[in-house]
C-alpha cells in the first residue's frame, strides 16, 4: 500500500483570504486551527512506519477474516476474557 497526499499541506489558517470588511472571527480563527492541527496529525500518521505497517495490516485481505471472527464469544457460547485475549494476540502478533 502506498500513501501520498494531493494538493498543497500548508497551513489554512495562514493562506485562507479574509472575506468582509473586518478581520476574521475569533470563532473561525479558531476552526482554521483546529483543521490546521487535524491536516498536521494526518499528516504526521501518514509519514509514521509504525502506523503504515498496521495499515497495510488491517488491509490486508487475509486479516479481515480474523478481524470478522473477533468478537464477545464465538459461536459455540465460549466467552474469552480480556487477559486471554491479550496473551492471544501477542503470541499471534510474534
Amino acid at each position: 500500500m502506498r500513501i501520498t497526499t494531493i494538493g498543497n499541506a500548508s497551513s489554512t489558517a495562514t493562506n485562507a483570504p479574509v472575506r468582509g470588511p473586518s478581520a476574521p472571527s475569533a470563532e473561525s480563527a479558531r476552526i482554521r486551527n483546529d483543521v490546521d492541527a487535524a491536516r498536521n496529525t494526518a499528516l504526521s500518521a501518514l509519514n509514521n512506519d509504525r502506523f503504515r505497517v498496521m495499515l497495510e495490516q488491517i488491509t490486508d485481505p487475509g486479516a479481515s477474516g480474523a478481524l470478522m471472527t473477533i468478537g464477545t464469544g464465538s459461536q459455540d457460547g465460549v466467552v474469552v476474557d480480556f487477559n486471554t485475549a491479550l496473551s492471544r494476540y501477542a503470541e499471534n502478533s510474534k
